[in-house]
């Protein structure tokens, strides 16, 4: 009988597992569609990134750098062990993932995202899969200790979402393999969220928690939330309010951290088997995420818009300036065709001088004839004219300088040929195609998703 009891009891908990497992498939194929948010992300990711039409790839053309949109928020976890970063995200989840307990578990950087299928990644595949995190591998030790975790979980926005869990910090004598301090403050720039957890079990006053918040609050301020995680342990309410207090506290000792409008919620993992009086506000957590996944969107489509007006207007710019430097080219042609021109004559005047100087006329009317010479003498008279004028003794200096006159304005003019090259008319032409597709094709898909985006919230009458 006990035997048949035991076996039953098994079966019964694996038909309890199954149920359980059934029910999340089920939930995930309901949320399975993909999402307004995710479509818009996805495919300002894709207007970006496509090899030879996307924007990055037209714009490094235009010598212009863009970056790419995420197709997905960072949301960083922070606090001391046990404060319930891990527990957070696998009940956000709603899938056991990350390891939790009293225990320092979590002792590197984890990556929880959604995907096809559950697997789990070292480091080296985590750089792969986030080559926007590769920086990271220049603090030494931090390589060996990044993992990512792909779940295949659609619960709430966690499709929108990647999950960075942090070492749990303690003070004292502990040693980290890796620069710890340094390692949040860089994930921290690239976060959109940063979750700092004080839990109420004498850990909330960390120092070194406290530090790092500090000083990454200098400068990503607008990112940080404080939350009083499992505010269930804390005991009654005027303990929970004891705990909020000495936190608050330490908090105002650091000027960095002492500013208004200061808010820091009491959450905790709900537990049906388990239930409290303290108010949970869990779902505040969530409603956070949901409105930075929104103004995310926003951003980009804002960004998308900028950009694609930067490249138009860096082609204008180019064919304007392209076109100025055709204008300056023909005038230093110009230039050059009258400096050469007059750099010619100068030669040609020493050799109707020299000519007329050794011949006589009766050799020139026996060549030309005496229509002929008269017809030369009156188009040479100012060069007889001009050396009339100059002494005997001066005539070579003046022949010298004549000829020296001459080369320096050939040199002049050859120098003046020299012009800046210009675009052609293929150049031109291709120039003007990326235009058109920026604004034609890049700019009305924005405006698409923008209304796509927008029908969520109003109404079809508020359309425009």
């Amino acid at each position: 009988r006990l035997h048949m009891t035991s076996q039953t009891t098994t079966a019964g908990g694996k038909m309890a597992a199954s149920k359980a497992t059934k029910s999340r498939s089920a939930a995930n194929a309901e949320r399975g569609a993909e999402s307004v948010s995710e479509r818009v992300l996805r495919e300002c990711h894709a207007l970006y990134g496509d090899p030879g039409t996307g924007l990055i790839d037209v714009a490094s053309k235009l010598d212009i750098h863009l970056l790419q949109p995420r197709k997905k928020i960072n949301v960083m976890l922070m606090g001391n062990h046990s404060a319930g970063k891990s527990s957070f995200i696998n009940w956000y989840v709603e899938e056991h993932i990350q390891r939790t307990g009293v225990a320092i578990e979590t002792q590197g950087f984890a990556f929880v995202t959604s995907g096809r299928k559950r697997e789990s990644l070292t480091g080296n595949a985590t750089m792969h899969l986030y080559p926007h995190f590769k920086p990271l591998q220049e603090i030494q030790g931090v390589s060996d200790y990044l993992t990512t975790e792909i779940s295949t979980s659609k619960q709430k926005k966690f499709s929108l979402v990647t999950f960075i869990d942090t070492p749990g910090l303690v003070d004292g004598d502990m040693k980290y393999p890796f620069d710890v301090d340094q390692a949040i403050l860089w994930l921290g720039e690239l976060c959109e969220l940063v979750f700092v957890f004080f839990d109420p079990m004498g850990q909330a006053l960390c120092k070194r928690t406290l530090n790092i918040v500090e000083k990454l609050n200098e400068t990503e301020g607008e990112k940080i939330r404080f939350y009083l995680s499992k505010a269930d342990e804390a005991g009654s309410e005027c303990d929970r309010q004891r705990v909020m207090m000495q936190i608050v506290q330490e908090l105002c000792k650091r000027p960095g951290l002492n500013k208004c409008g200061f808010d820091m919620p009491t959450i905790y993992i709900p537990n049906p088997n388990k239930p409290s009086r303290c108010v949970n506000q869990i779902e505040e957590v969530c409603r956070t995420i949901e409105k930075t996944i929104s103004q995310t969107v926003q951003n980009t489509l804002n960004q998308l818009e900028r950009d694609c007006e930067l490249i138009a207007t860096t082609v204008d710019s180019r064919l304007r300036e392209d076109s100025l430097v055709a204008v300056r080219n023909r005038k230093a042609q110009s230039k050059g065709c009258i400096l050469g021109f007059v750099g010619l004559l100068v030669p040609a005047f020493l050799l109707v001088s020299l000519v007329l100087g050794n011949l006589s006329r009766e050799v020139i009317s026996s060549v030309l004839g005496d229509n002929g010479t008269e017809m030369l003498q009156v188009y040479t008279g100012p060069v007889a004219t001009f050396w009339s004028l100059v002494p005997i003794d001066l005539t070579c200096y003046v022949f010298i300088t004549l000829a020296i006159l001459s080369v320096l304005l050939i040199t002049v003019a050859r120098l003046s040929f020299r012009t800046t090259a210009t675009l052609t008319r293929k150049q031109k032409r291709q120039l003007l195609e990326r235009q058109e597709f920026v604004r034609e094709v890049v700019k009305e898909r924005k405006r698409q998703l923008y209304t796509e985006y927008l029908r969520q919230s109003v109404g079809e009458h508020d359309m425009v």
